[in-house]
């Protein structure tokens, strides 16, 4: 019994003492490669101390039009962005399987049958030697890596950070989806109010053209009264026209972002919006404002998932413990394939440890750790630009309000200047002449006017946007 028991524990005892000595190489061997950017602090980018109010997920919705509300619908049914990203998701979740099956056993059968000249100087003895046999092998084998030091496991993890980035990515490309549909449909609705302006500026200035061609034949004015007239009405058609051209444009985008054609945008009706919809909006940054972000919860994923990969590389200079087994049948003659004594197995472990590549795992790491830079520089750049969209964002609102407040009030005294010289003019103390320049300015004030009121819409969408769009933890997980 002792002498049938030596061999497999001296098996075991040269399988310790290999470990031991390739961990110590292994542990000697590995380069020193240490980051060299560190991710921001948000205690440093000066957010506030209060939490800003929650947004709705369909915050757009505030807006009170249905219209809208079919449009963003479609956009994030059909846009090709979206499917480009999910693509990505089904892409980054495929390497998450793979990853996870690599640290998994795995079992294979394989067969084979050929005809054969043996050998007969070889070890096979007569009277097989030197004839020609038909030679039969099946066999089912076992293998497992059973990563004894992490490698597959940080592979995993990784994969699973990445799976998580790509969702998220397409979270934020339905968020900036959303916002874009929203702000073009703003657009739609600011060539509509300037072409409406401009309408009633024409007519207007026809009536008061007509009543110019009457005062004419009565000889109470001139064909110079007659050509600022019509130079005025020119002036407010050419408004109109840009206008038109103006909704036309803001219409093929909003069918393009909904992934339709021309026939799309011919269908879209008036707006409807309240463009002064109370969207709740912080008037500082939010300390919570890098959590509403799905871009940078996906940037951060990815700089898990280039750590997950630095650790990847670092482990590959550990043993590679693998446990393999084979079962199967092997016999010269297919006929004896089936006999018992055809029957052949082994079993055991098997190590490896490269003590030398040429530098290549190395250079891996150096490579991993670089990746890692990467991915942390690539976070804080999007969390510097997350802070100053939003403090660009409220810091517009507050100018727009003030600007909508100015142009308020050339407004009204445009309009009470044309009132007072359409009565000079009536009452024959002065010229249309007189009132072209008045006229010109009210309505570009006019204009600015629904500009502003536009801009300011405009504004708060894209605060919302960069308060993260409505994103929320929940939705990481959505197909």
């Amino acid at each position: 019994m002792t002498a049938r028991r030596a061999p497999s524990m001296n098996m075991v005892a040269s399988l310790a003492a290999t470990a031991v000595v390739t961990l110590s190489l292994a542990g000697c061997a590995i380069p020193a490669a240490t980051p060299g950017v560190a991710p921001l602090a948000p205690a440093t980018l000066g957010l506030s101390t209060l939490p800003a109010p929650t947004i709705a997920a369909s915050w757009w919705r505030d807006f009170g039009d249905p219209q809208l509300d079919r449009i963003v619908a479609a956009a994030i049914d059909g846009n090709p962005t979206l499917d480009a990203a999910l693509a990505r998701v089904r892409l980054a979740e495929a390497t998450l399987g793979a990853r996870q099956a690599d640290d998994g056993p795995s079992v294979t059968l394989d067969g084979s049958a050929s005809l054969a000249r043996l050998s007969g100087r070889y070890t096979i003895p007569p009277p097989y030697a030197g004839t020609v046999r038909s030679v039969g092998d099946v066999h089912a084998g076992l293998a497992w890596n059973l990563d004894l030091f992490g490698r597959q496991q940080a592979a995993i993890a990784g994969a699973r950070a990445g799976a998580d980035a790509a969702r998220l990515d397409l979270v934020a490309a339905r968020v900036a989806l959303s916002g874009s549909v929203v702000q073009t449909y703003i657009d739609l609705a600011r060539a509509e109010e300037q072409a409406r302006i401009a309408e009633r500026t024409i007519a207007t200035r026809r009536e008061s053209a007509r009543l110019i061609d009457v005062r004419i034949r009565n000889r109470l004015a001139s064909q110079l009264d007659a050509t600022a007239a019509r130079t005025l009405v020119a002036q407010a058609q050419g408004s109109l026209l840009r206008a038109q051209g103006a909704r036309a444009l803001a219409a093929n985008a909003l069918a393009a972002l909904a992934g339709q054609g021309a026939d799309y945008a011919a269908g879209i009706g008036a707006t409807r919006l309240r463009l002064d919809a109370a969207i709740p909006l912080p008037a500082r940054l939010p300390a919570d404002l890098l959590a509403r972000r799905a871009d940078i919860a996906a940037a951060q994923a990815r700089v898990t998932a280039a750590t997950a990969g630095r650790q990847v590389a670092r482990r590959a200079f550990y043993p590679n413990v693998n446990l393999a087994a084979l079962v199967g049948l092997q016999a010269i003659g297919l006929g004896n394939l089936l006999s018992l004594d055809a029957g052949t197995a082994n079993v055991g472990p098997a190590i490896h440890l490269p003590l030398f590549d040429n530098g290549r795992l190395k250079a891996g790491l150096a490579g991993a750790t670089a990746d890692l830079d990467v991915a942390t520089a690539d976070y804080n750049a999007r969390v510097i630009g997350a802070v100053r969209e939003a403090a660009d964002a409220i810091a517009l609102i507050g100018n727009l309000t003030d600007q909508r407040a100015q142009v308020a009030a050339v407004v009204r005294g445009f309009g009470d200047t044309d009132r007072l010289n359409a009565i000079r003019v009536a009452s024959g103390l002065g010229s249309r002449l007189d009132l072209i320049d008045n006229d010109i300015r009210l309505l570009d004030a006019r204009q600015a006017q629904a500009n502003l009121a536009a801009d300011a819409a405009r504004q708060r969408v894209a605060l919302v946007m960069a308060l993260g769009g409505g994103f929320s933890t929940a939705q990481e997980n959505q197909p």
